[in-house]
């Protein structure tokens, strides 16, 4: 069980260190666990200059370091629309690869005219279901959260809940909505303190036990009765086609 750093060395003034706990991942780790920090990738939904949603999964990744994980994010910057190109573009092959890199993520959207931001969704379009024989979103724990520029909203976050489950992630039960963003972060796009900020402290925290938790394990968990049929169906067909 390792310490919890200092919240100076991770610039973190608003957290009461003294009610913070260190995650023991002897209580959630897979015997055999490569014993590596988690992995998290962090996808937000806006291109703006002072983005919230920026904002908002640079404070989670800053939290997430904190607890031990190992963090990684995407710009979004020049990314295609899915289909205007193909899987061989940079941005689309560094998505990707962050994704295969990743056993868990962050998805952080705007809420735009009711619903999710068409940035967020494009990069979720961008990652396949199956990639070269590998499930790049399958198996791997989720965190959503959602900022508003108005009253509170979960409009956004129950949606990047749909297609989390879509992708075949295990999507952990607490979740982050943040209203009025434009009151919440301060001239240097830092936090202030609130009970927003202390959930994004609960989500991340969450994240981090659940893919302690699942990332050893997720090949069992997602192992399904109807895909074992399928493959002997189509190892079958292999076997037993006729020469031609």
């Amino acid at each position: 069980m390792a310490d919890v750093p200092s919240e100076a060395a991770l610039d973190l003034p608003n957290l009461d260190v003294d009610r913070l706990r260190p995650i023991d991942h002897s209580y959630l780790a897979a015997p055999g666990d490569p014993g590596h920090p988690p992995r998290i990738l962090l996808l937000y939904g806006s291109l703006r200059a002072r983005s919230y949603s920026r904002l908002v999964s640079e404070e989670a990744g800053r939290l997430l370091r904190l607890f031990g994980a190992e963090t990684r994010t995407f710009r979004p910057d020049g990314l295609p629309l899915p289909d205007s190109d193909d899987a061989s573009h940079p941005k689309v092959k560094e998505l990707r690869d962050l994704a295969t890199w990743s056993e868990g993520m962050v998805w952080a959207s705007p809420e735009r005219h009711g619903a999710m931001s068409g940035i967020i969704k494009a990069q979720i379009d961008w990652l396949p279901l199956s990639l070269g024989g590998i499930r790049p979103t399958q198996g791997k724990t989720l965190a959503v959260m959602q900022v508003n520029g108005g009253s509170q909203s979960f409009n956004a976050v129950n949606q990047l809940r749909i297609l989390g489950r879509w992708m075949r992630m295990v999507t952990i039960p607490n979740q982050s909505s943040v209203p009025k963003a434009f009151n919440e972060f301060d001239e240097a796009g830092r936090m202030k303190p609130s009970p927003y900020y202390n959930r994004i402290v609960d989500v991340m925290e969450e994240l981090v036990k659940f893919t302690w938790l699942v990332r050893g394990r997720s090949p069992y968990l997602v192992d399904r009765y109807s895909e074992r049929v399928e493959t002997a169906e189509a190892v079958s067909r292999r076997v037993n086609q006729r020469s031609i």
